[in-house]
């Protein structure tokens, strides 16, 4: 598959940034090509409305959410450890899509919703397919939901977080253990 222009990848990530930064409303398209770096007019060439672009975002959303599924798939420490500390990778361009997706689906776009639904359904269906316990799997993805999201809040709160509210390397492979453990003796 050839990579997507660079302009068209370059209004993308302006599309993003606003939408994180500024919410939904303000990630109009003069504020997305002026962010850009691009006319108008070079926006609609690659996107030829608001609802166009957002469809881009959420077809970027899934292209690196399958990248993240052949991830799981294949790595060499397993699909459980791989998973559960990719949860707290945010500031990649993977969370940069499902952030600005999700508050696309919170200003009520249903594409959007439907997008983040899908997606959740994916790397459930991948972890399924590591753990033989359809309740195990599903835990592993909700764990990692709420890794997800304590690094999300910790990285918003910067230097304000008490040290104690951190998830370190040793509490992290504690937890990859239980759950690889728990795995094991559920086959």
């Amino acid at each position: 598959m050839s990579r997507p222009p660079v302009a068209r990848e370059a209004v993308l990530d302006a599309f993003e940034r606003i939408i994180i930064a500024e919410g939904e409303r303000a990630a109009t398209l003069d504020a997305t090509a002026r962010a850009a770096g691009v006319s108008k007019g070079g926006l609609l060439y690659h996107f030829g409305s608001r609802h166009a672009l957002i469809a881009g975002l959420i077809e970027r959303l899934h292209r690196l959410v399958d990248d993240d599924v052949d991830l799981i798939h294949t790595a060499p420490e397993g699909a459980i450890s791989y998973f559960v500390r990719s949860s707290v990778d945010v500031k990649s361009p993977l969370d940069h899509s499902f952030v600005a997706t999700v508050r696309l689906a919170q200003g009520g776009d249903l594409q959007a919703a439907e997008a983040i639904d899908a997606v959740q359904s994916r790397w459930l269906i991948e972890i399924r397919r590591h753990v033989a316990d359809p309740s195990l799997a599903l835990a592993i993805t909700l764990i990692g939901d709420g890794l997800y999201h304590h690094a999300a809040l910790q990285a918003d709160l910067g230097s304000r977080i008490d040290a104690d509210d951190q998830v370190g390397p040793a509490e992290m492979d504690a937890l990859v253990a239980l759950l690889e453990r728990i795995a094991r003796d559920a086959r």
